[in-house]
C-alpha cells in the first residue's frame, strides 16, 4: 500500500502543493522537456544535414548520421514518457513504468547501430580519399548546433533527475553524446581545415563511433537491468538496515522475505513481518505502518508501495505441516552484513 503524507503537513503550510499537484508539476516538466528536445532534434538533423552538403566531411556526415537516430530515438522516448504516467488498469496492475526501460534500450539499440554506420563510412574515406569543401563555413554551423545541444542535454538530464524519469535522463545523455560527438568533429575538422591533412577526417569519424559505441552499450546495460528488476545494492541495504533497527527497537520481532524493485518512479517493496504471538492484530498493524513510514522516507522522491506480510514469532509453529517457503535472496545480504 502507498503511504499517504499527513494532511497536518499542508495544513501547517497552506502554500505547500499537495500529492496531486506536485504530481501535476512533475507531468507538466516531463512533457515539456521532451517536447523541446523533440524539436531541437528536427533543427539538429537539418543544421547537420547542411553542413555534410557544404562541406562532404565524412566526419560532419556522421554526426548528421547520428542525428537521424536521435531524431527518431526521441520520438520514441515521447511516446514512452507518455505511456509511462497512464494509470495502472487491469491488464497492467503495476502500471506501466517498465516502458522506460524498453525505450532505453531501443535508443541504445539505435546509437549502437550509428556507431556501426559511422565507422564503416569512415573506413570506406580513409580507403578512397574524402571529398572536403567550404570547410570554414561548415564549421561555425556545427559550432552553433554544438551549444544547442549542450544546453539541452543539460536541461534534459537535470530535469529527468529531478522527476525521476529515466527516459529524460536517457535522452538527455543521448544528447550530451550528441554534443560531444560534435565538438570532437569540430576539433578534428578544425585541423583538416588548418592543416590541409585530409586522412584526419575519416579518423575522426571512426573516434566519434566508438564513443557512440560505449554510450549504446551503457545504455542497454542499464536498460537491461531495469528490465531483469535488478536490485540496487545501495537501496538493499538502507532497506535492510531500516528493518533492523526496527528489530533492535523492539517495533518487531524479526522480518525476512524482503525483496524490492523499481519502475521508473516508482518503488515497490514488499516484507514479512514477524510480532509476538500474543500481541493483538490490531497492534501489529501499527507497528507495521509505523515501520512502513519508515521505508517510505528512504525514498523521498519516489512513489513507494509497500506490500507487508503479518506472523507470529514463533513462524514455524503458526505454519502447517509441509508448508515451503519461497526463496529468501536478500536474507544471505542482511546476515553477511550484520
Amino acid at each position: 500500500m502507498t503511504t499517504e503524507r499527513p494532511e497536518t503537513d499542508v495544513a501547517n503550510d497552506p502554500e505547500r502543493p499537495t500529492g496531486a499537484e506536485q504530481a501535476s508539476e512533475v507531468q507538466r516538466a516531463r512533457r515539456w522537456a521532451m517536447s523541446l528536445s523533440l524539436i531541437v532534434s528536427v533543427v539538429m538533423l537539418v543544421g547537420k544535414g547542411a553542413a555534410t552538403y557544404l562541406t562532404g566531411s565524412t566526419a560532419i556526415l556522421s554526426d548528421a548520421a547520428e542525428s537521424v537516430i536521435h531524431l527518431f530515438a526521441t520520438g520514441f522516448a515521447g511516446f514512452s514518457l507518455w505511456y509511462a504516467a497512464t494509470p495502472p488498469d487491469s491488464d497492467h496492475p503495476y502500471g506501466h513504468g517498465k516502458i522506460a526501460y524498453f525505450a532505453a534500450a531501443v535508443e541504445g539499440g539505435l546509437i549502437l547501430l550509428a556507431a556501426v554506420s559511422i565507422g564503416w563510412m569512415a573506413v570506406r574515406d580513409l580507403l578512397t580519399g574524402p571529398d572536403l569543401r567550404q570547410l570554414g563555413l561548415g564549421l561555425y554551423l556545427l559550432g552553433g548546433l554544438t551549444v544547442i545541444n549542450l544546453a539541452l542535454g543539460w536541461y534534459l538530464i537535470r530535469t529527468g533527475r529531478r522527476t525521476n524519469s529515466l527516459v529524460l535522463v536517457s535522452n538527455g545523455q543521448h544528447v550530451m553524446t550528441d554534443m560531444w560527438t560534435s565538438l570532437g568533429v569540430i576539433v578534428g575538422v578544425g585541423l583538416v581545415w588548418l592543416t590541409g591533412v585530409r586522412w584526419l577526417d575519416p579518423v575522426v569519424g571512426l573516434l566519434v563511433a566508438a564513443n557512440i559505441f560505449r554510450t549504446a552499450t551503457r545504455l542497454l546495460r542499464r536498460s537491461i537491468d531495469g528490465l531483469m528488476d535488478e536490485a540496487d545494492p545501495e537501496a538493499t541495504e538502507d532497506l535492510l538496515d531500516e528493518l533492523a533497527e526496527a528489530k533492535a527497537d523492539g517495533t518487531i520481532a524479526e522480518f525476512h522475505q524482503v525483496r524490492h524493485r523499481r519502475s521508473g518512479d516508482q518503488v515497490w517493496i514488499e516484507y514479512h513481518l514477524m510480532f509476538p504471538g500474543e500481541m493483538s492484530i490490531r497492534d501489529a498493524h501499527a507497528r507495521s505502518h509505523e515501520v512502513e513510514d519508515r521505508v517510505d522516507a528512504l525514498f523521498p522522491d519516489d512513489d513507494v508501495h509497500v506490500t507487508a506480510h503479518l506472523e507470529p514469532q514463533r513462524h514455524d509453529d503458526a505454519h502447517p505441516e509441509g508448508h515451503r517457503e519461497p526463496a529468501d535472496p536478500l536474507r544471505k545480504v542482511f546476515y553477511d552484513s550484520a
